[in-house]
């Protein structure tokens, strides 16, 4: 099933829309777009095209069983670590791999608290940088959020909003500027 009359809405869209009347079709939309990074991510842990594909699709209803509980902000970083999990879980419960998990798992107490604070470090950054998004004016908002998180070439953003190529190309450009102009002022304050 496509789902291109959609493409023009956000990850951040979709997941309001779920969590504001909680209809499956919008986490199903969602998960369509990520289908292939779960795979890759299965694959480069499971390295078995089989199984991979049995555990998208594991994780595809672990996601939905889990955002019908509680709210997630960033739903790729989140969805990215729900597989990863599920691979490591599932590469642990394999005779012989235990010692290999360990291994990958191991972490001393400074470096976890090393990854806790640059994990924090990164939420913050996120959040700013989409307060900052936020203060672009609204053609540069459109075209950077098209160009940049939605992955979408000049044209497709060019018959979504109606610009010129031109115009397309001028909103990114100077909305990046203007992105990392607000984004460099918060993160010196």
């Amino acid at each position: 099933m496509k789902h291109d009359q959609y493409a023009h809405i956000t990850d951040q869209q979709l997941l309001e829309r779920f969590y504001s009347d909680h209809n499956n079709h919008w986490l199903g939309i969602l998960l369509q777009r990520y289908t292939l990074l779960l795979l890759g991510v299965c694959m480069k842990y499971l390295k078995n095209e089989e199984e991979s594909k049995d555990s998208v699709q594991q994780i595809f209803l672990k996601a939905i069983t889990e955002l019908h509980k509680y709210r997630v902000e960033y739903f790729k970083s989140w969805l990215y670590m729900v597989a990863k999990n599920h691979c490591l879980m599932k590469l642990r419960d394999k005779p012989g791999r235990k010692t290999e998990i360990k291994e990958q798992m191991a972490v001393t107490p400074a470096e976890a608290e090393e990854g806790m604070h640059t994990h924090l470090e990164k939420d913050r950054q996120l959040e700013l940088m989409d307060e900052s998004l936020q203060e672009l004016n609204k053609e540069q908002k459109q075209c950077v959020t098209l160009f940049y998180l939605e992955k979408r070439s000049y044209q497709e953003i060019a018959e979504i909003t109606g610009f010129s190529m031109m115009q397309v190309k001028s909103y990114i450009q100077n909305g990046k500027r203007n992105l990392k102009i607000l984004l460099d002022k918060k993160l010196n304050r």
